[in-house]
């Protein structure tokens, strides 16, 4: 059975998870957009705001930074192109490097956003049932002619579901290299490649079982999903989130 992630829904009774999903998307899609252009100043509003949502939701940080893990790794890779390839006054200079005072600068900015925005989902995805969050991308998409809103969310509550599935294959698949000691190994590729082969089989083969299992159940697309009903707490949340991102966005055009 695959083991719970930072990325599952997490049963609570705290404010985020009552609100409507479909507030929680919009606020989602708000704060995502500010932090691409917020000042330093709010950046750090909302990463104090994310740290005590996640305490407030019990989050294990351990677990959400081994999760993220890889994720790090491209953020440091990122981290190191914009440092090498951004103008400026060089802190180091070599014949061959030169590292900038404004591309360190840059780089912190844009790997500190690119974190801020995989951490405003992971509460998202603590707070909302996958079912909810199937229905309100279906609410969403519905008057959009041409778009197969029920598939569409049914892929997307699906993803949601086999998250700790892939998790968990991916641990058994490390277990058993370090079982055949291929860990030791010292070439990066071959380690990668005994790692990524059976992953990728296994995934995919977990995916033919459910297709399998859902044909065998009848599944279809036209399922009656949660009835959605928003509140006055709904509406303050929305209009609080707007008020903030419009003050933002005032902020960001007067420092130009």
């Amino acid at each position: 059975m695959a083991q719970l992630t930072a990325f599952h829904y997490r049963p609570g009774n705290t404010l985020a998870h009552h609100l409507d999903a479909r507030v929680k998307f919009i606020v989602l899609i708000l704060m995502s957009v500010t932090v691409l252009k917020a000042p330093i100043v709010f950046l750090c509003l909302i990463i104090i705001g994310q740290m005590m949502l996640i305490g407030r939701l019990q989050m294990p940080l351990k677990a959400i930074l081994v999760e993220l893990r890889f994720l790090l790794f491209l953020l440091a890779a990122v981290f190191v192109a914009r440092a090498l390839s951004t103008p400026g006054t060089p802190v180091v200079a070599l014949k061959w490097l030169t590292i900038s005072k404004e591309g360190l600068h840059e780089a912190a900015l844009i790997v500190w956003r690119m974190l801020l925005i995989v951490l405003l989902g992971l509460p998202f995805v603590a707070t909302t049932r996958p079912a909810d969050i199937k229905a309100a991308v279906e609410w969403f998409l519905k008057p959009v002619p041409f778009l197969p809103a029920a598939r569409i969310g049914t892929m997307i509550g699906l993803l949601l579901r086999f998250v700790p599935t892939i998790f968990a294959q991916a641990g058994e698949t490390m277990d058993a290299q370090r079982a055949r000691a291929v860990e030791n190994r010292k070439n990066p590729i071959y380690r990668l490649t005994k790692f990524a082969i059976p992953f990728v089989r296994r995934t995919f083969e977990s995916a033919d079982r459910l297709a399998l299992a859902m044909e065998a159940r009848c599944y279809t697309e036209n399922r009656t999903g949660p009835k959605f009903s928003a509140c006055i707490r709904d509406w303050i949340t929305l209009v609080v989130a707007v008020g903030f991102c419009c003050l933002v966005f005032v902020v960001e055009i007067a420092m130009q």
